[in-house]
């Protein structure tokens, strides 16, 4: 369908892209991968027609169309988000006006065995197949169902865009994308303002998409269950892997070793021949066979290999100073701007040693109560505060952009660092992938993955025993990902992340607080324990109202059938029996689990309150002998714990 054939990018004398050739067929599901800068989507912009290549061939079939969503771009400011959204089908309007015109001159022509007028029917049945997709329902029902499931409530819809942040009118320019129903699609990080439930609908959206998408993601999860083939660029040149992007990673790991076994190899011929030449270079008997190794090794194809996959990855986080053991405490609060409220009965208690992250929809309140921790606001009414000796690092979701843009990247740390840590400066940077020429760049023409890259190196200058941390990994390239979250599982202090990577946060948390329809709720476990028990809720709420759904069917309406309809209503109403019966067994199934969980979580509860006691207990305690008492009761009841906590996972899942 699409070939890129022998494309080459250069500019400045650097090679971006060297000799690229793969081709792109129908329903082809590509996640292309690389570091940042590796070209990635510049390969994008030449498929589209947006660059050109210094020499090669992108051949893009006549007629096929492109959806492309971009990192940045400019949003519409005067407009209603449903209007904006409905932009996606001016195509459609142009069809339209463009079958009445071709309808008007086939009714005034009388050539019909002519070849002009056999090309005016073969152009009008293309222009009504591409209306039937993009009109399969109507199109404000289309913009609403997309919207929504984007995250837009029904009731923002009227809203003007100008009205929403960056990220919300992403989304939208996500929407007209998919509204359009193109042939292929190019995504360029679709998921970095996409809260966790919107990038399962996105998913599910893709899953069933019809065409080929061309995918650039730093989200392994959104990968493996998005894409079916992984595409590397790697200093300049493509690797083509047949396998989603976990599969790849092994194969890549294999190709790796074999590669540096290949380069070792040739720098020890390199070597070898050198010395050589070196040795015999001035002497008269040898210098047809210095001329000779010299030759060849000019003609040498020199093994590159990227080596920087194996670097940065002991970085580690100051250790904590101790604090009290509650860090943060809310207490009926209610959490807003002015008299603005955006989450009331507020009850959150943070402990020391905690990792524990914020999810939900965007707008629903994570980056405000943040804000609450981080002292920037303070609730309305009830309680919040920090607890006794808590000393905060913060990573707002802004923090890349109020760097100082003509600051070096070494000046951005230099400024602030004291004492012995402005020995490890250069460590820090190179830690975080800043070497060489890089700690010299300004800020100015950083990235926004190196700014956010900077803006956690300047965490790292000085202790802090709870880190409050604000979707730090938007724009973060996979290596950059995995760096921040190796230091975070080996972080001694307390953590606290909003983010919606999932694949980041799993293993990192081990509670979640979710913050929806203006609360706040608890959920123990990790991320997956998390969407597991959404995916369950979503399923109770949909079999709640299927037998809704049901009844309006067999409604009054319903019963206006004649002839053979009668028997496919018959059919329909054995069928409806049977799921009736179907989900009645099901409900008790539920309420049954239900149940159990139920008592799950209470003895869990009884015991986390136990193992408390017995935790201050022995922290008073000095005889031996009561020592060894109240050890043998706390392992029995950790025990307990850990086997009533697998039994509550289990039923959960």
């Amino acid at each position: 369908m699409i070939s890129i054939n022998n494309v080459n990018v250069s500019f400045g004398g650097f090679t971006l892209l060297n000799d690229i050739n793969f081709h792109i067929t129908d329903n082809d599901r590509i996640g292309l991968v690389g570091k940042n800068g590796a070209g990635k989507s510049t390969l994008l912009k030449l498929i589209l027609g947006l660059n050109s290549p210094t020499s090669g061939k992108i051949m893009v079939p006549p007629g096929l169309t492109l959806g492309y969503l971009p990192q940045q771009m400019e949003h519409a400011k005067d407009k209603s988000v449903i209007d904006e959204a409905l932009t996606a089908f001016n195509e459609l309007f142009e069809l339209h006006e463009k079958i009445e015109k071709i309808n008007g001159e086939l009714a005034e022509r009388t050539d019909y065995d002519s070849q002009q007028y056999n090309n005016l029917i073969v152009k009008l049945n293309e222009y009504n197949d591409r209306v039937a997709i993009l009109e399969a329902e109507p199109v404000r029902s289309q913009a609403e169902k997309v919207l929504t499931g984007l995250g837009f409530k029904r009731n923002e819809l009227e809203r003007s865009t100008a009205t929403f942040s960056q990220g919300w009118n992403m989304r939208i320019e996500l929407a007209k994308v998919l509204l359009r129903k193109p042939d292929v699609l190019l995504l360029d990080e679709p998921t970095n303002h996409l809260d966790i439930e919107s990038i399962e609908w996105f998913e599910d959206y893709l899953k069933s998409f019809p065409g080929a998408i061309v995918l650039i993601s730093h989200d392994r999860k959104f990968l493996d269950n998005i894409t079916k083939r992984t595409v590397e660029i790697m200093l300049g040149k493509i690797y083509d892997y047949k396998v989603p992007y976990s599969k790849y990673k092994e194969l890549r790991a294999e190709r790796m070793q074999q590669q540096l076994a290949a380069y070792e190899n040739q720098q020890k011929m390199i070597e070898k021949t050198e010395e050589f030449i070196e040795r015999f270079r001035y002497k008269a008997t040898k210098s047809n066979q210095v001329q000779s190794r010299i030759k060849q090794l000019d003609k040498l194809e020199r093994i590159e290999v990227d080596i920087e996959d194996k670097s940065a990855l002991s970085v580690k986080f100051p250790p904590a100073p101790r604090s009290g053991q509650i860090v943060f405490s809310a207490k009926d609060a209610t959490i807003g701007y002015g008299s603005k409220v955006i989450i009331d009965g507020v009850n959150v208690t943070i402990e020391r040693g905690e990792k524990i992250a914020f999810v939900g929809r965007n707008g629903e309140g994570k980056t405000t109560l943040m804000r609450i921790i981080t002292k920037e606001l303070f609730p309305i009414d009830g309680e919040a505060g920090l607890g006794y000796n808590v000393d905060m690092g913060y990573f707002a979701q802004n923090q890349e952009d109020v760097l100082d843009k003509n600051d070096t990247v070494f000046d951005t740390l230099d400024k602030i660092a004291v004492g012995d840590i402005r020995t490890k400066l250069r460590d820090i940077l190179g830690a975080f992938l800043f070497r060489g020429e890089d700690i010299d760049k300004k800020v100015a023409v950083l990235s926004g993955g190196e700014r956010a890259r900077l803006a956690m190196a300047k965490l790292m200058l000085k202790p802090h025993n709870l880190l409050a941390l604000d979707e730090p990994t938007n724009h973060m390239d996979l290596i950059s990902k995995d760096i921040l979250k190796q230091a975070l599982q080996a972080y001694d202090g307390t953590l606290v992340i909003v983010s919606h990577d999932r694949d980041f946060l799993d293993g990192l948390v081990d509670k979640i607080y979710e913050f929806k329809d203006g609360k706040v709720k608890e959920h123990l476990g990790g991320v997956q324990d998390f969407l597991a028990r959404k995916r369950l809720e979503n399923l109770n709420e949909l079999e709640r109202k299927a037998p809704a759904s049901q009844a309006s069917a067999g409604g009054a309406g319903a019963e206006k059938v004649t002839g053979n309809e009668t028997i496919g209503k018959q059919e329909n109403k054995a069928q409806a029996q049977l799921t009736y019966q179907q989900m009645k067994e099901i409900e008790r199934e539920k309420s049954r689990l239900k149940k159990k969980i139920e008592q799950c979580e209470k003895r869990i509860e009884e015991l986390e309150g136990i193992i408390a006691g017995l935790e201050e207990e022995l922290c008073n305690v000095t005889a031996p002998d009561k020592i060894l008492e109240l050890t043998a009761k706390y392992d029995t009841a950790k025990r307990e714990l850990d086997e009533k906590m697998d039994e509550w996972a289990k039923l959960s899942e």
